[in-house]
């Protein structure tokens, strides 16, 4: 029976490219399942042979450590640079998202918390 190697969400296209070409070169034999319609399943690279996972597993793990080595060295020269992504350099690039977000997410605190002011107020 097949075993998931990696859940596709929000995984790059670059990323999934440079794990077929590691598990091919690794002799590891593996096959993509697209993703769901509607967004419900992210689809996944499978092993075909449930007996390579934890050889793949160790592959995918130094990998991984060094990609996220790669981006932590790149968003620390982009930080230097003065060129990092800030959350007020968000806010500027994004202001009208940035008001529904905070508006929303105070719509929700006041549903939430509504029942409560409720309670206190008739009991006291």
């Amino acid at each position: 029976m097949p075993r998931l190697l990696l859940n596709l969400r929000n995984v790059p296209d670059d990323e999934i490219e440079e794990v077929r070409s590691l598990m091919e070169r690794h002799g590891i034999e593996c096959y993509d399942t697209p993703p769901g319609p509607f967004g419900i399943t992210a689809g996944g690279i499978w092993l075909k042979d449930p007996g390579d996972y934890a050889r793949a597993r160790e592959l995918m793990d130094a990998y991984q450590a060094e990609r996220g080595d790669l981006a932590r060295a790149r968003w620390e020269a982009a930080r230097e640079k003065g060129e990092a992504d800030t959350l007020l350099s968000s806010v500027r690039r994004h202001p009208l998202k940035t008001l529904l977000i905070v508006a929303g997410s105070l719509f929700v605190l006041m549903v939430l918390f509504a029942p409560v002011v409720v309670f206190f107020r008739a009991a006291g």
